[in-house]
Formats: C-alpha cells, structure tokens, sequence
C-alpha cells in the first residue's frame, strides 16, 4: 500500500514537470457542457438597434404572422423576459437613449430635453459615431413633429441639444456597405413598417427586407444587431421581443429580467463607457457571449 502511494505521489509529479496535468484541465475547459459567462461585453465595430411598437411579447414569439423575426430570433440569443419601461410610446424612446424618461409621460411633441447625459452624447465624446436613421423622415436633421407616416415621438436623439444635427438622418441613407455605418446606430421605421398602424407581418416583412443583410453579415464582421419593441401592447406586464443576433453571440433562449436600461448598459459596456441614469444600476448583459 505505501509502494502504491509512493508511485501515486511521483506520478503526479511526473505530470506536473511535462505539463500533462494542464492539458488535462485544458480538456475539461473545453468540454461542450461548460456554458462560461463572459468577462465583458464584446467590442463591436458596429452595433445597429431598431425599434418596432406596441406588440407584445406573445404576439411575435413563435408567431405565424412573424415568421422573420422568429427566423432571425433562431439565430440569435433571444431573451424571454424583456420588458419596456413604461408606456405610452414616447418614454421609453428617451428611456432607452438616455436611461431615464426625463419626465416625459406621454406622446406630446416636441420633447426638448436640453443637454442631458445620452448615448449619442456619450459615443461622440469617447470618439465614436452614432447616426439615428428614421423611416419617411423629410429630411435630414428635421425637427418637425410629424411628417406623413414620420413621427418625432419615436425619434429621441432630436430632443437632445448635445446631439449634432448631422446624427439626425433619413433611413434612405442607410448605408448598403455596412463598413461605412457609424458606431452605433438607431433605427426607426415609420409608422406603418413598425407595426404602429399596420400588422405584423408588415413590419416581419421589413425587418426581413431591409435588415437581414445587415444580420447576416454582422455575424463575420464583429457587429450585432439588436431587434426589440418600444412597449407591449398597453398591458401592465410590458413584456416585449428583443434577441441580439451577430458576432460572439451564443444562439438561445436566455431567461434573466432585463430591460430597456439594460440593453442601453450593454451597449454601453462594449465601448467602455460608463452607465447613466437608469443603466447605471444595471449589469451589462455578459452570459449571451461566445
């Protein structure tokens, strides 16, 4: 018995000195059960967010008139219990820009909200880009309140003075060469394509047409895209469909609570800026990550 110890002891020895013992942990690392949570949110090159309206949670998930956006969602990390902050619509946009509703309590235009901390704001001082890009704006840099199927209200870089004219553009200039995106982009469709005033499979059909190039290709090009809803569909739940779909992204169903601050944090987290208002009490979202 004291042979075998002995033998035992020297062998473990032996392991150590030719670095066996480091390849076996190695292995274990690897194994495919293993579901490590990230230390830190990627460093995207490009992060696009498009926002759809007043639908919730059930309405799209697993939805025949949403057969993209459950397409997309297979392909991306797809969070089951996403929530908006409050309603009506207006409010949450600010919400999510800026991490707080900046009193703004209903749909009323304009929203001037001065030279408060936002994410626009934020991006450019670190020496990013941000680009806001609205469906059936008239123009760019407008601050009208509506035009046509165009609404300010779903609009929220324009209420904020510390965001240049230059980042208010119109979806038309959208880029096809997705390398000349600017960091982060927003993007806003118009009344109808957001499923405001039209069904859903109307605004699945432009998500699909005018965005699933730009998922696709994130995927290799260190990009995600981030689908989600300004609010459900007036119920006090607010439970809405968000997935983000790209690079390093880990495909499934993921459970955690999260909201429109905590989707703002993680952006936030991928270029090392620090949270403000709501979004700082938040956790960057880390367990969706390869």
């Amino acid at each position: 018995m004291i042979r075998r110890r002995i033998f035992a002891v020297f062998a473990a020895a032996a392991l150590v000195t030719t670095g066996a013992v480091t390849a076996a942990v190695v292995t274990r690392a690897a194994d495919p059960t293993v579901e490590p949570t990230a230390a830190s949110v990627p460093a995207f090159d490009h992060v696009v967010l498009v926002m759809f309206e007043n639908k919730k949670y059930s309405s799209i998930n697993g939805s025949s008139s949403a057969p993209y956006f459950n397409t997309l969602a297979s392909q991306s990390a797809k969070f089951t219990n996403s929530f908006a902050i409050t309603h009506p619509s207006q409010p949450n946009y600010v919400a999510l820009f800026s991490g707080a509703t900046q009193g703004v309590t209903s749909d009323s235009c304009p929203a001037n909200l001065g030279a408060k901390d936002n994410l626009g704001q934020q991006l450019i001082g670190a020496g990013k880009t941000f680009k806001g890009y609205s469906e059936s704006m008239p123009s760019d840099g407008y601050t009208g309140c509506s035009s046509g199927t165009y609404m300010r209200k779903h609009n929220s870089w324009v209420d904020f003075s510390n965001v240049p004219a230059a980042s208010n553009v119109r979806y038309t200039s959208f880029p096809t060469d997705f390398t000349q995106l600017p960091t982060v982009a927003f993007v806003t469709p118009n009344m109808c394509s957001d499923m405001h005033d039209c069904a859903v499979g109307t605004g699945d059909t432009w998500l699909k047409n005018n965005l699933d190039a730009y998922a696709q290709w994130a995927k290799t090009h260190n990009s995600l895209l981030i689908t989600t809803f300004d609010e459900d569909s007036g119920t006090s739940v607010n439970q809405i469909f968000t997935s983000f779909t790209g690079a390093h992204v880990k495909v499934g169903s993921y459970s955690e609570s999260i909201n429109h601050y905590t989707v703002l944090r993680t952006i936030e987290a991928s270029y090392g800026l620090p949270g403000i208002g709501g979004a700082a009490s938040k956790s960057p979202i880390l367990d969706v990550w390869q």
